[in-house]
């Protein structure tokens, strides 16, 4: 590469080499690039995506593809050769590979299945056959093993064979004949070890596996409360069938976080970038939730009509509705919110459920009393005002009871609302279902609904034979 060349920024070389059409220049130039580079430049030029991957050398190109976004990589198949193509698979490792073939359509899955070699074809449908979101279809067969009479000289002969081609060497696992787990040890300790020392010798027998039919949400609480870079995949017969390396646990991670985002805001996992999903797919997820919630919020218009001769009696009660209902809801979805992130993160469990309620029902009856006593000191403070002419009169010569109407409303209906934000996640859970489809709009509109009847029944408690 010339001198002028290299003051150039990456992407104006990059500009001035995909001018030039020199396709060996190309490929020196990006086969010397950084993997992250390369994939910022795939970023900034999409029109030049497929030329990228295709002049790079096949492991750098598998390397690029594997963290480019699903629809960066469906955009490249479809425009590389069926060579290329297969090149690229059969280079990508055998969880990345099943990762992205998940994503498309069966029809396509099987034209690309043809382009695989015999064996790469063999792994790629047997992980495909684990269900959906299993540990299986993550785990990748590249893993070296050893057996426990191995001396450390045996073991350090069978990494040299065979680990050029496994995912990671950080940790060497231990089976028997009958390809059993039987333990798993570090590199560190292996190289540290006497060469003629056996195997069996240095084990400590705390090896921690994942079920190949667990789910990945699982999976990823456990690589988390164990610190491993990798962890063993067995089946229900603790046969090792692969590993799960923690690169994988992250990008199941943030697939997690961002479905979990999607539904607490009240609509269903988009599955896509959120540019990339067809308009009608978009409205798809998201008309379902809003009518839903529509529909639930006619409860409301119902729960208004019952209480309309209290209304005509006291219109005043009317002003305060919207505040009521409000504080319900957002101390509902406040709530919502903190019990799925902590249920996401493992912080809290099924077990911990009389923990939380009790937690919740402290803070909902501090919280509303924080706001029960704005509430009172606000009508308070308008009558004031009222008295000194500042305003006219709006209450009347009850305003005393209204107020304390308004505040131990607010009590209640945001001790509700905390109460049924926390333990909706925690009993869909029990259920079996994702905590986050009690998206804080559910919790709303929920809360809303017995909310009225909560300001209405006290209403009647203070107002009785006065107002009402």
């Amino acid at each position: 590469m010339s001198l002028e060349l290299e003051k150039l920024s990456l992407e104006e070389q990059f500009e001035q080499l995909i001018q030039t059409e020199d396709k060996l220049a190309i490929r020196d130039f990006l086969n010397d690039q950084n993997i992250s580079d390369v994939a910022e430049l795939i970023n900034k030029y999409p029109e030049y995506e497929g030329q990228i991957i295709g002049n790079m050398s096949v492991h750098r190109a598998a390397s690029v593809f594997k963290i480019l976004d699903i629809a960066q990589q469906k955009d490249i198949i479809k425009v590389l050769p069926n060579s290329k193509t297969a090149e690229l698979l059969n280079e990508l490792p055998a969880d990345d590979r099943t990762d992205f073939l998940e994503e498309l359509p069966k029809s396509v899955i099987r034209d690309l299945i043809k382009l695989l070699d015999p064996e790469e074809r063999k792994i790629t449908l047997s992980l495909l056959g684990y269900p959906e979101d299993s540990v299986g279809r993550l785990m990748t067969p590249d893993y070296v093993y050893v057996y426990a009479y191995n001396t450390i000289e045996e073991v350090l002969a069978t990494i040299r064979k065979f680990a050029k081609n496994s995912e990671t060497v950080d940790v060497i696992y231990v089976i028997n004949e009958r390809g059993e787990l039987v333990d798993d040890i570090r590199i560190r300790d292996v190289i540290l070890a006497l060469p003629e020392k056996k195997l069996e010798d240095v084990l400590d027998g705390r090896v921690v596996a994942l079920n190949v039919n667990d789910d990945q949400e699982h999976a990823s609480q456990v690589f988390k409360m164990n610190n491993r870079v990798a962890l063993p995949v067995v089946d229900d017969y603790n046969i090792l069938l692969g590993i799960v390396t923690i690169d994988d646990m992250l990008w199941v991670a943030n697939e997690e976080f961002s479905e979990d985002i999607q539904k607490i805001g009240g609509t269903e996992a988009l599955d896509e970038p959120y540019l990339d999903i067809p308009f009608f797919k978009l409205i798809q997820k998201r008309a379902g939730w809003l009518i839903v919630l529509f529909l639930s919020e006619m409860l409301t218009a119902t729960a208004m009509a019952f209480f309309a001769d209290e209304i005509a009696k006291a219109v005043v009660l009317s002003i305060f509705v919207p505040l009521i209902m409000s504080s319900g809801g957002n101390s509902g979805s406040q709530a919502s919110t903190l019990i799925i992130q902590a249920m996401a993160v493992g912080d809290v469990t099924l077990r911990d459920w009389w923990r939380v309620m009790r937690r919740e029902v402290l803070s909902g009856l501090t919280l509303g009393s924080i706001l029960g006593v704005i509430g009172f000191f606000r009508i308070f403070i308008w009558h004031e005002l009222m008295n000194h002419g500042v305003i006219d009169d709006l209450y009347g010569p009850h305003w005393m009871l209204i107020a304390f109407t308004v505040g131990f409303s607010l009590i209640g209906v945001v001790l509700w609302g905390t109460l049924s934000g926390s333990m909706l996640p925690i009993v869909l859970k029990r259920a079996g279902a994702d905590p986050a489809v009690s998206s804080a709009p559910f919790v709303a509109t929920l809360v809303d609904v017995t909310g009225l009847v909560i300001y209405f029944s006290v209403a009647f408690l203070f107002l009785k034979g006065i107002l009402l």
